[in-house]
């Protein structure tokens, strides 16, 4: 697959499981919505990965990626804002294994935070 399709692939992905993760915070199971929200984030740091540099790590931690990302002079405005926002990028990688494996149990603030930072990633990516 080229390139760019990929990058498509993974953008749509990373909106379709925004939009879910919506839709589960409305319906208030904020574990998925938490999930969801971590996935839609990791799919659109690994499409602009890919899109910037042509590759990407297959790992999970968002943080990982972001330590390449930071590296990356046109992914300034990104960066700003996910740095603002340590602790809200710490408790979505917790999400990731948590909200499937752990008796962790997510409340409706914290799918709030998760899904809200999720949304402003993705509008400052131009996939919303």
């Amino acid at each position: 697959m080229p390139h760019i399709d990929e990058i498509r692939l993974l953008r749509r992905r990373s909106k379709a499981f925004l939009e879910r993760a919506i839709d589960s915070l409305n319906s208030g199971d904020y574990d998925i919505a938490s999930f969801l929200s971590e996935q839609a984030v990791q799919l659109y740091l690994k499409s602009l990965l890919l899109e910037k540099l042509g590759d990407y790590p297959r790992t999970h931690s968002i943080s990982i990626l972001l330590s390449i990302i930071k590296e990356i002079p046109s992914c300034d405005r990104l960066m700003e804002l996910l740095e603002r926002s340590r602790t809200e990028i710490r408790l979505m990688e917790d999400a990731y294994i948590a909200s499937r494996y752990l008796a962790r149990e997510y409340t409706r603030e914290e799918a709030e935070v998760l899904v809200n930072l999720a949304k402003e990633v993705l509008k400052l990516g131009g996939v919303l």
